[in-house]
């Protein structure tokens, strides 16, 4: 008996958040060996023993990053001892702590390309559900040029608290308020974090990072770019070595009426043979960017993409780089829901759950069953996925993943490092699925490690 004789213990199941991870982390990774099959990540005391887990955001070259429940950014996998570790975080290896910024805002986005890292801050207030929801605050998104060590940036709070309304629309921003002399060819490096300035009302809801460059895009659908250019992956017409602010890429040009906006891409003659092609949609939703291209979908669901096309990244059919953003005409008739890019590789998921892929596939990241690139979209019919439908898409460097409606994880490609979580190092030319204690929510795929984002039962117990 526990003295209370009258009480009833009532057991209640509910879900809990984890973070798997496998693949390669110098750091988190015994005997700096790969990871082959998906291990928990643990949360450490620095970060707090009522919080959990909230997204992952993959990482870099040797460094895993995912946000908490409380919008702390969350890093490990590195170590200071190995050139190909770039995240410096207080402790390193395999505790995951929360990285130091100047800001006690929260974050709510968060990438890492090759080198750095980028983020966006704003609060978390509840909905009349009692479910936390993440408001973007003014200014968001961060900047660091490719190099040997990673920045990032924080956005301020304009002076809000947590609760306060951020509902007001913001302007948009003309393109031509960017000059060209905005273009420099400075190169530096940066550990701590800072803010990166996009001008006045401007709110930054997403960011993506690349090899050595990096976008973000506003609420109001227009895409900013900065960092290196050369094969046009900043979508500006021209291969520019270095773009050291935030510079507005024309995606879609808005006229004079303003919600009604069209748009017609053009293509630059030394790249690909002229010609224009309307692109359907009023802004731009979603962003992703490539080893040394960028992808991006309009709100009705048109696919465009900019910058190196040697495997035919890029899906225009041949292996020209594009050095503004073009649309991929040979999806016209499907609207696209999600992206995602890898090194030499791009994957797209239709709102009908089909899986697209194209360009590089020296290890079979394109899961087509074969080896030899792809320079239009082709859509993914392997047996495994008969019949279900794709909701979420990440690529690493040469490996690819998706999460299924039904709650399954599929991943193919380069497998070295067991970044494919199959318990082998076996590259896979076609999806295989991984085998996962919980449901699926997100995954995210680093440089050469994956992290899944999944829900376990957890069952608690409480007295009446």
């Amino acid at each position: 008996m526990n003295g209370n004789e009258g009480g009833e213990v009532k057991i209640e199941e509910c879900k809990e958040a984890m973070v798997y991870m496998w693949g390669y982390l110098p750091g988190a990774s015994p005997e700096k060996s790969p990871i082959l099959s998906p291990t928990p990540v643990r949360f450490s005391d620095g970060i707090g023993g009522e919080d959990s887990w909230r997204d992952v955001c993959g990482g870099g070259c040797g460094f895993a990053m995912a946000i908490s429940g409380s919008g702390k950014l969350i890093t490990w996998g590195s170590v200071e001892d190995e050139g190909q570790s770039y995240l410096t975080s207080g402790k390193h290896g395999e505790t995951p702590e929360p990285f130091p910024l100047p800001t006690e805002a929260s974050v709510v986005k968060a990438a890492a390309g090759w080198a750095h890292c980028v983020l966006v801050t704003g609060y978390f207030q509840k909905d009349n559900l009692g479910k936390q929801i993440s408001a973007v605050a003014e200014q968001g998104s961060p900047r660091s040029e490719g190099s040997s060590l990673t920045g990032g940036a924080v956005s301020n709070v304009d002076g809000k608290r947590p609760g306060e309304e951020a509902v007001k629309r913001r302007k948009v921003a003309s393109a031509k308020q960017e000059p060209e002399s905005s273009i420099s060819g400075d190169e530096f490096f940066t550990i701590s974090p800072y803010l990166v300035s996009l001008g006045s009302g401007v709110q930054i809801t997403t960011v993506a990072a690349g090899g050595r460059h990096t976008l973000a895009l506003s609420d109001m659908g227009q895409v900013w770019g900065w960092g290196y250019g050369g094969e046009g992956q900043l979508g500006l017409g021209s291969r520019v070595k270095m773009v050291s602010t935030p510079h507005i890429i024309p995606c879609i040009e808005a006229p004079a009426t303003g919600k009604d906006r069209s748009s017609a891409v053009s293509q630059d003659s030394k790249t690909l043979p002229a010609h224009a092609s309307t692109v359907p949609g009023s802004f731009v939703k979603e962003i992703a960017c490539g080893g040394r291209h960028s992808v991006i979908i309009t709100d009705a669901g048109a696919l465009l993409t900019f910058g190196w096309g040697l495997y035919g990244q890029c899906g225009q059919g041949g292996t020209y780089d594009q050095l503004r953003p073009t649309f991929v005409n040979s999806l016209s008739g499907v609207r696209v829901e999600k992206i995602a890019a890898g090194l030499w590789h791009t994957l797209c998921v239709s709102v009908d759950g089909h899986v697209y892929a194209f360009g590089g596939n020296q290890f079979g990241q394109l899961g087509t069953g074969a080896d030899q690139a792809e320079t239009l979209p082709r859509l993914l019919d392997s047996p495994c996925l008969e019949g279900k439908n794709a909701k979420m898409v990440s690529c690493g460097a040469r490996h690819s993943a998706i999460v299924t409606e039904d709650g399954q994880l599929f991943s193919w490609g380069w497998n070295k490092y067991g970044q494919l979580g199959l318990g082998d190092s076996v590259d896979r030319s076609t999806p295989s699925q991984v085998t996962i204690n919980g449901v699926p929510k997100n995954v995210a795929c680093g440089w050469w490690h994956t992290l899944l984002l999944a829900e376990i039962p957890k069952m608690n117990s409480y007295e009446t």
